[in-house]
This record gives structure tokens, sequence and C-alpha cells, in this order.
């Protein structure tokens, strides 16, 4: 729910990196960045001025370990058939997850479920405004709290996600990559680059996690296109590579995680309730993992056994000879989305 308003168009002053946490060096930082960003950040529906903070609370929830080439096609279906906490309240979890689609990290969907039910009951159908108050909705961490309060009301808040990180580690420490974890001292370093001004911070926030996203990189930083390449202590090192142990991305193929995503597909598609012998289609090779990743979607409740009305046997049923356990003929052995 972010304005553009005009920037600064002066930007001959040339950082030293060697001070660049002290205000001065910050100030010059962020002219810098905040006119890239009204250049080249990019236009997403929840950034314009029309996007009301239950889009801004839902982008940020689909936004984690997602890119937004993804987020946006279902984003825009949520909203359309969603368009406030207590129309996804009124609706079941199970339909969220089945909107949820192929997002990834399915969890969030219930996690989004849960907020929007505690926003009908505890804030009258709203988004909350106060930092503590959102951090006490379900599956809301120090990252969503500090980005909804920026990005939808436009508080002073520090939002620290990976590519902030990252650019503060190259811009500021001189370092190829932050740390693999999250630190206290790249809190503080985040903390020290806000500007003052509620409105300057919201737009540094978002323009600094852009900058990430698109220019600085990870693995092919295009350094030649930063705005602030002439301030960068990296640069100025002569961009050393990381020293640090070698780092490797998340697998998908072969994991549980894998299996997991292919029998949700498979509830998500049906009208109904599944058979476990269908749905072992997912797995046929390996049984026991098929029942592994079975009972931890039962687990985090993604979905749940659907038990068939309790009927007297006729007497073809009571005749007939007893089927092996697990067979997919089992009235009790049926599974669907959260009701």
């Amino acid at each position: 729910m972010l304005s553009r308003p005009s920037v600064p168009s002066d930007l001959s002053v040339t950082p030293d990196p060697s001070t660049a946490s002290d205000p001065n060096a910050v100030s010059d930082l962020v002219e810098p960045v905040l006119a890239w960003y009204d250049a080249c950040g990019r236009d997403l529906p929840w950034r314009r001025p029309e996007a009301t903070p239950w889009g801004v609370f839902v982008s940020e929830v689909m936004s984690q370990q997602t890119p937004l080439s993804r987020v946006e096609p279902r984003w825009v279906e949520w909203l359309t058939r969603w368009p406030t906490p207590a129309a996804l309240a009124a609706d079941s979890p199970g339909e969220a997850v089945r909107a949820w689609d192929r997002l990834g990290y399915p969890r969030r969907a219930l996690r989004l479920h849960e907020a929007a039910t505690a926003m009908v009951r505890d804030h009258d159908g709203q988004v909350p405004e106060r930092l503590e108050e959102l951090l006490a909705l379900p599956g809301v961490g120090a990252y969503t709290a500090a980005a909804v309060l920026a990005f939808a009301y436009g508080g002073h808040s520090v939002v620290v996600d990976t590519n902030v990180r990252r650019v503060q580690a190259r811009a500021v420490s001189g370092r190829a990559l932050a740390a693999p974890t999250q630190t206290a001292a790249e809190v503080r370093l985040a903390a020290s680059l806000v500007p003052d001004d509620p409105g300057l911070a919201a737009r540094w926030n978002v323009a600094i996690m852009e900058l990430g996203a698109l220019v600085c990189t990870a693995r092919s930083p295009q350094c030649e296109r930063c705005p602030i390449r002439e301030a960068c202590a990296w640069q100025a090192a002569g961009a050393p590579p990381d020293d640090g142990p070698p780092r490797r991305g998340q697998s998908w193929h072969g994991t549980d995680r894998q299996i997991r995503g292919r029998i949700l597909a498979l509830l998500r598609a049906a009208p109904g309730p599944l058979p476990r012998g269908a749905l072992e289609a997912a797995c046929p090779e390996e049984p026991d993992r098929f029942a592994r990743c079975l009972a931890g979607l039962v687990e985090d409740r993604l979905i749940e056994p659907d038990e068939a009305p309790d009927e007297a046997p006729d007497e073809a049923e009571e005749a007939a000879p007893e089927e092996d356990p697990g067979t997919s003929g089992d009235s009790g052995d049926l599974y669907r989305l959260p009701r």
C-alpha cells in the first residue's frame, strides 16, 4: 500500500564505505536506493495505493521462500475469492489448502486461515496495526509483523529478510554473503540504516529488499546496475568470494516434501475424499515412505481421515472375506482436505 512520492534527484554525493553506519553515510545510501526503486521497482498489486492491509498481509505470508512470479497469480485469485479476513475465516481450512495449490510449504495456508479467524474474533475483522498484536497472530513472526506494519500502514519498523541481509553484508560489511542464519548484529545494522521518518522508513524497507531481489542477487549480482556500487564496501575490497563453508540449496526431488506435495495435489484435484489406495500413486515404489508422509500430513492437519457414517452391514458384507489391511476398499481408509 505504498505510494511513490518524488525522490531527490541530486545523487552526486559519493558515500564513504568506511563510515556507512554513521548518519551522513546512511543518508547517502538511502537516497540512491530510493531513486533506483522509483525507477526500477516492480509494479506488484500489493504495492499499489489501493492495496488493502489484508492484501499486504496475504502477500507477505505467500512470499516467504516463494518467488514473487509464482505468488502474484495466486494472490490475485485469493483476494478475488477472499477479499477480507472475514471471507476467508467463513470458509473451511481445506479450501485454503486447496487454493494454495503449488506455492509450497502449505502449512502457511492453514496459518493464514487461523490468522483470519483471529482477526475476526479479536480485531473486528481487520488486520491489526500494532506490532505486538500482529506478533500475536497465528504463524506471524518478527519479519511478517514488521513487513505488514511498514507496507500496510506505513509504520516505522525494521524489515529484515534474506535480500536485506545480503545487500547490507556487501554494501556495509564488505562480505560476499550474509551469515547462514540471521544474527542480532545483522538486525542492529539493519536498524541503523532505516531512516527515522516513518514514510521514508517504509519505502527504504521495500527498496532495499527489491535491490537484493533484482540486482544484488546471491549467485549473479549485477553490480554494474547497482545504484550504490561506488559506496559498496564489498566492491571496494575487490569483491572477494565468500570464505565460509559451501552452501547447499534445498533439494526437492526424491524428498518427503515432494511426496507430501503429490498427495496434496491428488486431494486438491478430487471433488471429495480419496481412498488410501488412490493416494498411494504418489509414491508407489516406497510404501514405508508413503505411510510416513501420509501420517505427517495428518499430524500437520493438512489432511484428515474421512470416516464413513456407521451403517449396519448387510448379509453379503458379513459373508464377504476380510480384505487385506491397507487395501483401497476400506471405507475407514478415506482421506480429505480439512473441514
